[in-house]
């Protein structure tokens, strides 16, 4: 008999209780949509289809990846230390590897002192055996130059392959990121060229050192070595100089082993190990941090419309699950409106 009123009491009850849980309600919703929210952030939203749009988030992804990039190279980030390492520990190693004992053996210095001045060598002084006898020399450091150039490109291709990964705007474009990539590495392979020229130069100039002063030097001591004086000689006679075929193991050695041959070895280990590193910092890793991408940026503003999409292409895995989550977005969304549509009435 009284079923009528029951059902309007327990309707006022509900209401009553859905009215009391309404805010925790849209709580709740709310802090779903949030969530949906940042998650759309993460994997990014989705990317206009003009290809002014295109180009300009092209051109935010590259600079997110040169940020990370140049945080490697200062300091930032570990890894840009290993340049460093390459001048502190692999070069002076390799330096002093280098052979200069036997290049300056007696069996050596016979070898090219005759096949530069022939069957009768200037016998103070060989100026051609020395300068071919010094050029020899200089060439050892060209190892050493040209292995530096190679092993901080190395760690420069390193760095960029770590920068692509840690770019978190890139994750969802293979493409850039191959784009990127491939661009960066030609950009080093350019600069490594650079650096590879200017080190070889370098090197190739420090033979200007031999001055005729040099030589004159040489001529000098080579006097000296030749007025030996003893007890019964007179000091101030000069001995002819000896014939080459009477002159043995110590005057090969004595021109291998010149007082100022091996001083000018010592200033150009000195000299290149220094110069060495500048050269490498200045062609390689100053030009990757200015202009690594520059070339690549020029090629971006003439694409046509089709190839800035190609390389906005994403994953279809990382897509759908963006269609999933904005759909998910859109429901919470409606829910909630109806909601405050009811909870103000």
């Amino acid at each position: 008999m009284g079923s009528e009123y029951l059902a309007k009491l327990l309707s006022k009850h509900l209401e009553t209780v859905i009215r009391q849980r309404i805010p925790s309600i849209i709580a709740l919703i709310n802090k779903t949509i949030s969530e949906l929210n940042a998650e759309l952030d993460r994997i990014g939203r989705p990317i206009g289809i003009d290809s002014g749009a295109q180009l300009y988030t092209i051109l935010e992804l590259c600079r997110a990846f040169d940020r990370v990039f140049k945080e490697h190279l200062d300091g930032g980030r570990p890894g840009g230390d290993r340049i460093y390492k390459v001048f502190d520990h692999q070069l002076p190693a390799a330096l002093k590897k280098l052979p200069f004992d036997r290049h300056l053996s007696v069996k050596n210095v016979q070898k090219v002192v005759t096949e530069a001045d022939g069957y009768q060598p200037h016998l103070i002084a060989p100026e051609q055996g020395y300068r071919r006898l010094i050029d020899g020399a200089i060439v050892y450091f060209k190892g050493p130059a040209e292995a530096s150039v190679d092993a901080v490109h190395f760690v420069l291709k390193e760095l960029v392959q770590k920068s692509i990964a840690e770019t978190e705007e890139l994750r969802r474009f293979p493409t850039l990121q191959s784009d990127i990539a491939a661009a960066s590495t030609e950009a080093l392979e350019r600069f490594r060229d650079e650096s590879r020229k200017t080190v070889t130069r370098l090197v190739e100039m420090e033979s200007s050192y031999l001055t005729v002063e040099f030589f004159r030097k040489l001529n000098m001591e080579g006097d000296r070595n030749q007025n030996q004086t003893g007890p019964n000689a007179d000091k101030n006679r000069k001995e002819p100089p000896p014939n080459m075929d009477m002159v043995g193991d110590n005057y090969l050695r004595r021109i291998g082993m010149q007082h100022q041959t091996s001083t000018l070895i010592s200033i150009w280990f000195v000299r290149l190990r220094n110069l060495i590193p500048k050269a490498v910092v200045h062609c390689q890793v100053r030009e990757a941090k200015r202009s690594l991408l520059n070339y690549f940026y020029t090629q971006i503003g003439r694409q046509e419309k089709e190839r800035l999409g190609a390389m906005l292409d994403e994953d279809p895995a990382l897509m759908e699950k963006r269609t999933l989550i904005a759909k998910r977005l859109e429901l919470y969304k409606s829910a909630r409106d109806e909601i405050d549509s009811v909870a103000w009435k």
